[in-house]
């Protein structure tokens, strides 16, 4: 297998901060691995609230995750703050490529790096549906394109 380099700031357009919580720590001492699934979902969410584009219980378009993945580079424990850096590698019709990673700190390198895809769905129907306007002008922000 191939190891790849970890990700640097500069690489990320957005970033959100959080606390480690002493759950957090498996039997091995750091932070568990689905935990960073965790962090990847909260700051994706997070952002697009902020940004006045997502309304948890009334917004008519919602985004469903339909991949995800995570690659580990180094360690994180209890009481360690993460930064979130988030962008977004694709931005189609009614689907969008979040890829994210988590930097212990200050840390110039990622402990970890992710992505997860969102298909779009009206919330009723769960059919996909175009990605609105607002939502997408929120989201070519961050885009790397």
């Amino acid at each position: 297998m191939t190891r790849h380099a970890p990700a640097s700031r500069g690489q990320f357009a957005h970033f959100l901060a959080l606390p480690t919580r002493w759950m957090d720590n498996d039997a091995y001492g750091h932070v568990n691995n689905v935990v960073y699934y965790s962090f990847f979902d909260t700051a994706v969410n997070r952002f697009l609230i902020d940004r006045g584009v997502l309304q948890v219980d009334s917004s008519p378009v919602i985004g469903l995750v339909v991949d995800t993945g995570c690659r580990y580079h180094r360690p994180l424990a209890f009481p360690d703050t993460v930064e979130v850096g988030i962008r977004v590698a694709h931005l189609g019709t009614s689907s969008v490529r979040y890829e994210l990673a988590v930097f212990r700190h200050d840390d110039d390198e990622a402990a970890a790096e992710g992505h997860f895809v969102h298909v779009y769905v009206d919330r009723e129907s769960r059919t996909p549906t175009r990605l609105p306007d607002e939502l997408r002008a929120v989201l070519e922000e961050i885009h790397r394109g």
